[in-house]
């Protein structure tokens, strides 16, 4: 398939982002503990974005999003095998930050950097317009989304999907917890995540599946 003029403005974006060094050099606050590594999969074909977090450890070394239990999970949710995932075709994986932000002192992951979105966000969403599926994983990406539509918590957000989900207008858009192995507490607490939301969920990804 021949290059677009979307294909090349996502490769120009992509390589200024590869070399981005603000959190290190002009950091909001402390800077990154260690040399950038932007891990951000765009794409100017897929209809499905993936608005994660921040890359972890596992992610950092591999360079590629996902790569950990948190995959494995998120792929269980939705419906894909993993070679459907990593398709460029099906979806684009734009976390709010692209870096890992190191540790906290119990040894969980810092939140994403404020610098990612602040710089890079706005121009990646609007250099793919044909995204019509947004999954909102964890607080961060629900607040820069979903702005005033967001409610309280994470939970009260998820709870409320079908408000931003079944809608008559606009794209759709599923919020979501973080499939972390240290959700699974939420988990079993919110059964109608896996009874209610995830099969809603299957159908819209699976439609929007290269070749389904």
């Amino acid at each position: 398939m021949a290059e677009t003029a979307a294909d090349r403005l996502l490769a120009a974006k992509v390589a200024e982002i590869r070399a981005c060094r603000i959190c290190a050099e002009r950091p909001r606050g402390r800077p990154l503990p260690h040399e950038p590594r932007p891990v951000v999969v765009p794409s100017a074909t897929a209809r499905i974005l993936i608005a994660g977090q921040a890359p972890g450890t596992r992610v950092h070394e591999s360079g590629r999003p996902f790569t950990d239990r948190s995959g494995e999970r998120l792929r269980e949710w939705l419906g894909v095998t993993e070679a459907e995932f990593y398709d460029t075709g099906n979806f684009a994986i734009v976390p709010m930050g692209f870096c890992f932000p190191g540790l906290d002192a119990k040894g969980g992951d810092l939140p994403p950097r404020r610098e990612c979105a602040e710089h890079w966000r706005a121009d990646l969403m609007a250099a793919m317009p044909q995204i019509d599926l947004f999954l909102l994983i964890g607080q961060y990406a629900q607040a820069w989304h979903l702005g005033k539509a967001k409610q309280g918590s994470v939970t009260e957000t998820v709870s409320n999907w079908r408000s931003y989900a079944l809608r008559n207008d606009g794209p759709v858009v599923f919020p979501l917890p973080h499939p972390s192995w240290r959700n699974t507490a939420w988990l079993k607490k919110n059964p109608w995540f896996e009874t209610e939301l995830l099969p809603v969920l299957r159908p819209a990804v699976r439609e929007r599946i290269k070749g389904t």
